[in-house]
């Protein structure tokens, strides 16, 4: 019994190793090995299955070499490179890190699932832990962090895997024949759980929806739902209802919470698809297999565990692809995660009869309790600034207008510090491709971070789905907001506008913000129309500051959309004023435009790395 709650320890604490790792591969795969929306989706997507395409070798690695040896080998470079990537190399070094250290997770997964035959539980805390610990930093990874927080957590986590690891590598599966269902899910599971059940950056997003004054957006609010999920989750593995109840209940509710996802119903999508997934895992927590009987002599049902982790985990790596490219390609992606959940709830229903829990009774409790209770903390750690008061009219204001790029430089790595310093100073920031839990990007809620760091509440506004988009942070109150979707015209990724109202101490300034998207070949001309007649509308009469990425040139026939409007090229006399690629501008793509009646001063578009576009500021002067 010592060894089976061992390898549940080592399991755990592999799959939160293997996340982190995960979470640095994803985004350096569409930064640093291509550019997403400039890389044919085709070929990114190519070199990321490539990889677990290639793991599907690995049980067959095992049954020849051993399970000890290759599986302390490979846990040995999975935790190296978890340290290297903390480190910070950057740039190449850190992409092919990462992919030997996915590709070692790999491996590391088929040596662990020939040793364990019941992985349901180590699975399970691996991910609740995981989201908890994901929730304690702030959706910011522990992975990206340096310093002393970074190191004196990041060394502790990975000398307790090796060391689980090594102590349990000589363990041999109490009943052979079992767990082969279970690590089938492991895949989809990842998937579902960092995608929308467990994902602390979707728990945020979620939260600050519904206000009046603000239809169809967001604003800063306490994720107090996010411990809920995680009681569902864990309450669902670790507790056991009448089982003919159970085989019906979660698989329902596990579909159903992804159905809502699909439909941007993200509070309920979360808390069910949490409580599914945990049900239909505990489903699959048997000591008997359908398929296979008896013992195991020559590791024939082991290499049959070890076979289907890699397939799930090949699952993962489709759906997860399949669901991204879709912003690059521009077909629709709403039933990925309602396939995966579809695939997990037919397992989950058709497998044999679950066992009793792999944890005794006080155990189960005081995991269940402790890791509600840490959600629960998580979510009033990282309250979001208050609204400022009133103050007097300001004679100027300084604005920002920012693509981000969810916070990944041109280095690929997570650096929300360096974005922040190019926002500092600025009255107004109008920031786009704005990232609130994007699985591929790691599931960083950007906004809330840079809100965090910069102490100014935001309005966010979904476009291409409801945690993409753009935002408005700013020092003054805000009053009221409206969003507008964009027509695609041909478009793969969604666009909108979103028009947000300002209180400046007697006077109102009405700020749009946007983030055009040319279809392929052509210039965003119809989006441009729209956007300029929202913000006409929007404004009505008040001052007005239209910025973002325009993906347009200032002689194009977009840009002429706006001056035609009445709008004015507030950086006018500062041009040429490149702003992308940051590495080396080549192309005026991030514009502001102003109102007749205001005038800019002091436009700069400063040479950094922190994202692929440079910043555009400048002030704004009031007649």
């Amino acid at each position: 019994m010592r060894h089976r709650h061992l390898c549940t320890l080592a399991l755990a604490l592999g799959v939160t190793v293997l996340l982190d790792v995960l979470r640095v591969w994803l985004p350096s795969v569409i930064t640093l090995f291509g550019r997403a929306a400039e890389t044919p989706a085709e070929l990114l997507g190519a070199f990321a299955l490539g990889w677990f395409v290639l793991a599907l070798a690995a049980p067959g690695l095992v049954r020849r070499l051993g399970v000890r040896p290759v599986g302390l080998a490979a846990a040995g470079v999975l935790a190296a490179v978890r340290l290297l990537l903390t480190a910070g190399p950057g740039g190449t070094a850190q992409l092919w890190l990462a992919c030997a250290g996915l590709l070692a997770g790999l491996v590391w997964l088929a040596a662990a699932a020939a040793l364990v035959d019941r992985p349901v539980a180590g699975l399970a805390l691996g991910l609740a832990g995981n989201a908890v610990g994901h929730a304690l930093l702030g959706t910011e990874d522990l992975v990206w962090r340096g310093g002393v927080l970074g190191w004196s957590l990041s060394v502790p986590l990975v000398l307790a895997f090796l060391a689980a690891a090594g102590l349990s590598a000589t363990r041999r599966p109490a009943t052979p024949s079992a767990g082969r269902r279970a690590w089938l899910l492991c895949g989809p599971a990842l998937l579902l759980a960092n995608q929308i059940a467990l994902a602390p950056a979707v728990w945020s997003a979620a939260a600050g929806a519904g206000s009046p004054d603000f239809p169809g957006l967001a604003r800063p609010a306490v994720p107090v739902l996010g411990g809920y999920a995680v009681l569902l989750f864990l309450a669902a593995v670790l507790l056991r209802m009448p089982a003919r109840l159970a085989r019906v209940l979660w698989p329902v509710a596990l579909v159903a919470g992804a159905v809502l996802f699909a439909t941007g119903r993200l509070v309920p999508a979360y808390l069910l698809t949490a409580a599914g997934l945990g049900g239909c895992l505990a489903l699959t927590d048997s000591t008997t297999d359908d398929a296979v009987a008896g013992a195991d002599p020559d590791g024939r049902a082991a290499a049959r565990r070890g076979r289907a982790a890699v397939v799930g985990m090949l699952v993962f790596a489709v759906a997860t692809v399949a669901y991204y490219a879709a912003y690059d390609l521009g077909y629709p992606n709403e039933w990925v995660p309602v396939a995966a959940a579809v695939l997990v709830a037919l397992v989950a229903f058709t497998g044999p009869p679950w066992s009793a829990p792999t944890l005794p009774d006080p155990a189960r409790t005081w995991l269940l309790l402790g890791l509600t209770a840490s959600a629960g903390l998580a979510a009033h750690l990282h309250a979001p600034p208050s609204d400022p008061r009133p103050g007097g009219p300001p004679g100027t204001v300084r604005v920002t207008a920012y693509n981000i790029r969810m916070g990944f430089g041109i280095d690929g790595r997570l650096d929300l510090d360096a974005v922040a310093g190019q926002l500092r100073g600025a009255d107004v920031v109008l920031l786009s491709e704005v990232d609130r839990g994007w699985w591929l990007n790691g599931g960083h809620d950007t906004v809330a971070l840079l809100a965090g760091r910069l102490g100014m509440p935001y309005v966010f506004a979904p476009a291409a789905d409801p945690v993409w988009g753009d935002a408005v942070l700013t020092r003054f109150p805000l009053r009221s907001g409206r969003t507008r979707p964009l027509t695609a015209h041909g478009a793969p990724t969604g666009a909108q506008a979103l028009g947000v109202t300002l209180d400046l101490g007697g006077r109102e300034l009405a700020v749009v913000a946007t983030h055009l998207q040319p279809p392929p070949g052509r210039d965003p001309v119809e989006q441009a129309r729209e956007v300029a007649a929202f913000a006409g509308e929007y404004a009505a009469g008040r001052p007005l500051v239209l910025g973002g990425d325009l993906n347009t040139e200032p002689d194009d026939p977009a840009f002429a959309e706006f001056t035609r409007a009445g709008l004015v090229d507030a950086l006018a006399a500062a041009r040429p004023l490149r702003t992308s690629p940051a590495d080396d501008p080549r192309t005026q793509i991030d514009h502001v435009l102003v109102s007749p009646g205001l005038t800019a001063a002091e436009v700069r578009a400063p040479r950094t790395e922190a994202s692929d576009h440079l910043p555009v500021t400048l002030t704004v002067a009031f007649p």
